[in-house]
């Protein structure tokens, strides 16, 4: 009953942001720009106006996670509803330009957005006052297998206003039976339950599949929290579909094959997409270009071989960030956090994503598409194939130039989280998943840790 009452405070909240939002900008519409119609689609237009915003605002704010009181910091919340409502005013601006057949003064529009962003900020940090004062920190307990997969867990010290992470298990199970005649995982659960039980949330990472599921049952018993980090085979399951042949529960796991209707439509949606972005971006191209060019005399553009689908190698095209004899040892690496290889007119670059933009030609070649796994060279490929077979599974679509990994990780995400982000885009695999990821990717290209490069001392992400 109290996680109900503290979930319905907090969606009161979200209902009157969007409420306030929603007529603000209905308000500056009709007195502004109210504009006389052709007779017969006056009440139209405005009603498809106000619909787009609407429609726009709602699931663009959902898709930027504005209203996940508690999960992020305030000012990433913030970040994300002012996103929202940019891009929708912009949407609505085009809309009613198109059918206005002329350009609309934006002043009003401007200091609608400044003030709702305003608004959003003191909403929003009431909200998360409000959230904290309601709901206090989850006593929890970590079990990992090795230091590796506890520092997958690292992160849940930036949330110590959700959970109070009181201690950590290691949990080494070879170790544990090996000391032990029988081996027997029912064994290591009854051990591990007693050190379970004070705990409300239990975070598990590196443990067997037989081991976790135990901890998951018992979590769902004692109405427990339970976070894990996946394994791969968790990941390739969450796609399998389920046969409704058989009268006993049968999963079907299998390659990904896209739809011909699916193909077509996303071969077309490619094309438009990278035509329109190389035409609007010409000018920014251009510079970028030069400011390379004039930096050292040197090439703008260069080339690299990469894999796409199926392993198929292809000459990916990208502005020139790095020294011209960047790799003069011949030793394949990813760009490190303090890699000296980088140009001062690569850092601007990076740092935006303009080194990316020559990949536009890519996509209208076919070599690419403007969403899928990134392409991946293929001597860190053989590396990360060595220690990680699986890997190659993300050839089973055409590579992208923004994908899962890339929206909900990092530059120096390590080489099996990627496989897995991957996979879940291979698993949920369609024109709405990749609307939504291209939108993601708008809020991604202005956040600095997705850039964040590897260590130093690292070739690979390994």
């Amino acid at each position: 009953m109290e996680t109900f009452r503290q979930s319905l405070i907090m969606r009161a909240f979200t209902a009157v942001h969007y409420v306030v939002m929603v007529l603000s900008f209905l308000a500056c519409w009709l007195h502004f720009y109210r504009l006389p119609f052709v007779q017969g689609e006056y009440f139209v237009h405005n009603r498809t106006i106000f619909a787009i915003y609407v429609i726009a605002f709602f699931v663009l704010a959902r898709l930027y996670h504005g209203y996940q009181y508690g999960s992020l910091r305030v000012g990433e919340l913030v970040y994300s509803l002012i996103l929202a409502d940019l891009i929708t005013l912009g949407m609505v601006y085009v809309a009613a330009c198109i059918m206005a057949q002329r350009m609309l003064n934006p002043l009003a529009g401007i200091v609608l957005f400044i003030l709702q962003a305003v608004f959003s900020g003191l909403w929003l940090m009431l909200a998360n006052r409000v959230y904290f004062m309601t709901h206090r920190p989850k006593l929890a307990i970590a079990i990992y297998r090795h230091k590796k997969d506890l520092r997958k867990l690292e992160e849940v010290r930036y949330f110590d206003h959700r959970w109070n992470l009181k201690k950590k298990v290691c949990w080494n199970e070879e170790e544990k039976q090996a000391s032990r005649e029988n081996a027997d995982v029912d064994e290591d659960i009854h051990t591990l339950i007693p050190m379970m039980a004070p705990y409300e949330t239990v975070f598990v990472a590196g443990i067997s599949a037989t081991l976790r599921n135990g901890i998951e049952k018992y979590c769902l018993e004692k109405g427990k929290e339970c976070l894990f980090v996946p394994h791969i085979g968790d990941v390739i399951t969450a796609g399998a579909e389920h046969m409704h042949s058989f009268a006993v529960p049968i999963y079907s796991v299998n390659r990904c094959r896209l739809t011909p209707e699916y193909a077509i439509v996303k071969r077309i949606f490619d094309i438009v997409i990278s035509g329109i972005a190389t035409v609007v971006l010409s000018p920014f191209i251009l510079a970028t270009a030069i400011a390379i060019r004039a930096y050292d005399g040197g090439p703008a553009l260069y080339k690299q071989v990469r894999l796409t689908k199926d392993g198929r190698k292809f000459k990916i095209l990208k502005f020139r960030s790095m020294k011209m004899d960047a790799e003069k040892d011949g030793v394949a690496r990813l760009a490190s956090e303090h890699d000296d290889r980088i140009t001062p007119v690569g850092k601007v670059i990076r740092a935006i994503r303009f080194d990316e933009l020559p990949q536009l030609i890519n996509i209208l070649r076919g070599d690419m598409s403007i969403v899928g796994p990134r392409p991946e060279r293929p001597e860190i490929a053989q590396q990360y194939e060595k220690e990680l077979p699986a890997f190659k599974l993300r050839l089973q679509v055409k590579a992208g130039l923004t994908g899962y990994a890339q929206v909900y990780g990092r530059y120096n995400t390590e080489p099996a989280d990627k496989l897995k982000m991957d996979l879940m885009y291979i698993n949920n695999i369609g024109m709405v998943e990749d609307m939504k990821l291209m939108f993601a990717t708008v809020k991604i290209l202005f956040m600095k840790e997705s850039t964040a490069g590897i260590s130093d001392d690292q070739t690979t992400a390994l």
